[in-house]
């Protein structure tokens, strides 16, 4: 039986809290550490403050086998890490020679002088393993302590990367005899959590104890993220495929991709198979369609252009739209919708057009029609089909939920064709 270990991330930082600097390195440490088959159980930040890192030090010693810290590593007296480290484990600082002539040689490599504060960098906790940092002057340290394995990293994130991948990865492998994690994700379109939940359970109910299932909600999806741990990793495998077969008759309608796959690139990936062309007339969605479109390499081959109608002028000049449709439905209506669809396939000579038109907010609706009323189409050669959304008051996330409908809209219809 192989025993679970378990992992603490820790950053180290008060611009991590004042939110001057986005935190990237827990997420990408995480990945790391599942996929040799180490379980994060707890993520935590913590200000430049020695009392507070002595605190969450103990606290992590209480529940993880491998504790990572990053950040507090620089040559600056804000960067306490190192001492506070040294005040944790009851040691004293020793200059390592190693790390010294990698810093004296990338000082002279750049011809700068180095100061001080520079040499101090060198200085490490008596009882820390020096991992060398090749691409920067911060070192890398391990240490092994009551059981536990503590290593602190640079908070830069390329060099945390480079030492984790080239040092500290292969060491903890070494170190631990670990489970297998496998990750598998089904995403899912269109459809709530909680309606999801309820398709789903006599499914989730009846799942091996060794497969776990987590709800993963985004704007309009959900992934299903299955997680099985053993000791086998052709038959982890076998077994997640096996529950995603299962699983899959309840909810196929919603599902469009799985693991790393985005909407839009399963889109694009379904156009170019069956050789179909799209266009776009986007109003309320001012471009941001057309953006998710083109984020994907090669979409020129199925991306022909885009008309950015934010004015009735354009509705009418560029796409069609007849002046008396807006004069007596409004620019949000089913009747002005399905024109624009029309009228940007018709005008960009493309197999399939697509359109938005609403109120995304947060000011200009009505009583009948409020911020978030929003209508989306799509119109082939064969049909044109819409749908109206009544999302929220806030503008962002409706654009972004419009442009996930509507890109799923496309999707259905391609498979329809």
């Amino acid at each position: 039986m192989i025993n679970t270990i378990r992992a603490e991330v820790i950053t180290i930082g008060d611009e991590i809290l004042f939110g001057q600097i986005t935190d990237t390195n827990t997420a990408w440490i995480g990945t790391e550490l599942t996929n040799i088959g180490i379980r994060v159980v707890r993520k935590s930040s913590v200000g430049d403050q020695v009392d507070a890192i002595l605190q969450v030090l103990h606290e992590a010693h209480q529940r993880a086998d491998v504790i990572i810290i990053t950040g507090g590593l620089g040559p600056t007296k804000d960067d306490i890490t190192k001492k506070t480290l040294c005040t944790y484990f009851g040691v004293g600082v020793v200059r390592n020679e190693e790390a010294l002539a990698l810093v004296t040689s990338f000082f002279e490599k750049r011809g700068r002088e180095m100061t001080d504060l520079n040499r101090a960098q060198a200085d490490l906790p008596a009882n820390a393993i020096y991992m060398q940092n090749d691409w920067g002057t911060a070192p890398g340290m391990w240490f092994e302590y009551e059981g536990r394995v503590y290593v602190s990293l640079p908070g830069v994130p390329f060099e945390m990367k480079h030492l984790m991948m080239n040092r500290i990865l292969p060491k903890l492998t070494g170190h631990f005899k670990t489970p297998i994690i496998k990750h598998k994700m089904i995403r899912t379109i269109g459809i709530g959590e909680s309606f999801l939940a309820e398709r789903i359970e006599a499914w989730e109910d009846a799942l091996p104890d060794h497969i776990k299932l987590a709800y993963l909600p985004s704007f309009g999806g959900v992934k299903l993220r299955l997680t099985a741990t053993g000791e086998d990793n052709t038959l982890l495998d076998h077994e997640l495929a096996e529950q995603v077969e299962k699983v899959m008759p309840l909810i196929t309608k919603n599902v469009y991709g799985f693991d790393d796959d985005e909407i839009e690139t399963v889109v694009g990936q379904l156009l170019k198979e069956k050789n179909l062309t799209l266009g776009i007339a986007e109003s309320c969605t001012g471009g941001y369609v057309s953006a998710q479109i083109t984020k994907v390499p090669g979409s020129s081959a199925y991306f022909w252009g885009s008309i950015v109608s934010y004015s009735n002028t354009v509705k009418v000049r560029q796409l069609g739209v007849k002046p008396e449709t807006l004069e007596l439905f409004g620019a949000v209506s089913e009747e002005t919708i399905q024109q624009m669809a029309e009228g940007v396939r018709k005008t960009l000579g493309t197999n399939i057009g697509i359109a938005t038109s609403g109120i995304a907010g947060p000011d200009g609706g009505t009583p009948d029609k409020p911020v978030g009323t929003i209508w989306i189409a799509c119109s082939t050669e064969q049909r044109t089909v819409t749908r109206l959304l009544k999302l929220g008051k806030y503008r962002d996330q409706n654009i972004q939920l419009t442009s996930n409908y509507l890109l799923n809209m496309l999707r259905e219809e391609v498979l329809n064709q």
